[in-house]
């Protein structure tokens, strides 16, 4: 009898200590800052079946399956990625890549910028067609094909053609699959400027930080008009589930592009069992055309966004770059000084798509919503 008894309490202490392991097993598992495919397989399974377990087809494949559709991703990303296994990504189609086109303003922005030559070695260039690779790879160390096939991508596509959706669409898949293999990544648009190192304002404590169009002031309020062109992301369960929600959730909203989707979601990330902690990059720091600022002396990176059509992004972008690059081989400025005079040159040179020029540094909801062009508005 105390034999039997004894047995019984050993199956109730085994018990106890099961129920008392499985959380925290859970809670490592949330914390894992480096992602494999089978912790992220575990974790999804263990959200239920409500929404978030609706899956698209191609969030739901197996390792052999990921493999085979980004073959050569898994060897590539450590050639590519910095010490602590981040990445910077951007991507193109044959229009954007051609010669002189974004890819070049933007690969030489690196070069001219303060101290952040060495960042394009850390740089991959996603290419969404063949052009675009071949484009690539005549400048550039790290090139990926991601073939979309499923649209034309190569020209300078319209805002909102479909065309372009299916292009906005397949970038997420790839980036999904990043944070899959343990890269953390960032994501820019290939019209973004960079003139200065931006990881220095980049968050170790949040799960998605992204820049705005608007900044009301408060890094963390979801109020914030936030824009997909520019953002990091860290490797964790939770971010895996950010990329396969966001991009599940395009059936909900459609048809729309995937910054219109994650403005929608971003209350839903931070407020359910994810508790996605978001934090919004401040404009003076993280500049663009939608809401444009006196002075580039601390400014980070530069987004044509709210720009109108390619031809003018290109213009506007390469004065702005020219001019920058005049005003620092003068001899006798100031760097500040230098920076607050290339500001003026540029309020002059930015024009919309008939050729008059733009009021940069008052928002417009106008001109940002209508007809922009590639990469974001």
């Amino acid at each position: 009898m105390k034999s039997k008894q004894r047995n019984g309490g050993l199956g109730h202490s085994a018990s106890f200590l099961l129920g008392a392991l499985l959380p925290t097993l859970m809670l490592f598992l949330l914390a894992s800052d480096r992602v494999g495919d089978r912790l992220a397989s575990i974790f999804i399974s263990s959200l239920g079946n409500g929404p978030a377990h609706q899956m698209i087809s191609h969030a739901n494949l197996s390792s052999a399956e990921k493999e085979e559709r980004f073959r050569g991703l898994a060897e590539l990303l450590p050639k590519v990625a910095t010490d602590d296994g981040t990445v910077i990504v951007t991507s193109v189609n044959e229009a954007w890549a051609a010669p002189g086109s974004l890819l070049d303003l933007f690969r030489e922005s690196f070069k001219n910028g303060e101290g952040i030559a060495h960042l394009l070695n850390h740089t991959l260039i996603v290419a969404v067609d063949p052009g675009a690779m071949s484009h690539c790879e005549a400048v550039h160390p790290h090139c990926y094909l991601l073939e979309v096939t499923s649209a034309n991508v190569s020209s300078a596509n319209r805002f909102f053609t479909e065309s372009y959706l299916e292009l906005v669409w397949a970038k997420l898949s790839l980036q999904q699959r990043v944070l899959q293999l343990g890269y953390n990544y960032l994501f820019t648009d290939v019209d973004v400027m960079w003139l200065r190192n931006p990881f220095r304002h980049i968050s170790l404590y949040a799960d998605m930080v992204v820049s705005t169009d608007r900044f009301n002031g408060d890094a963390e309020a979801l109020t914030n008009a936030p824009n997909t062109g520019f953002y990091y992301v860290k490797s964790t369960n939770r971010t895996v589930e950010i990329l396969r929600r966001w991009r599940v959730a395009r059936s909900r909203f459609p048809p729309t592009r995937d910054q219109a989707v994650f403005n929608e979601i971003k209350a839903e990330l931070a407020a359910d069992e994810l508790h996605i902690k978001f934090v919004f990059l401040d404009t003076t720091l993280f500049d663009g055309f939608c809401q444009f600022h006196s002075k580039m002396d601390r400014v980070c990176t530069m987004h044509a966004n709210c720009c109108i059509g390619l031809e003018n992004k290109v213009h506007d972008l390469g004065n702005m770059h020219g001019c920058r690059l005049e005003k620092l081989h003068e001899q006798g400025d100031t760097v500040g000084e230098e920076e607050s005079r290339v500001q003026v040159d540029i309020s002059r040179q930015v024009r919309g798509i008939d050729g008059t020029p733009l009021t940069i540094g008052v928002y417009n909801p106008e001109l940002e919503m209508s007809n922009l062009a590639e990469p974001h508005e």
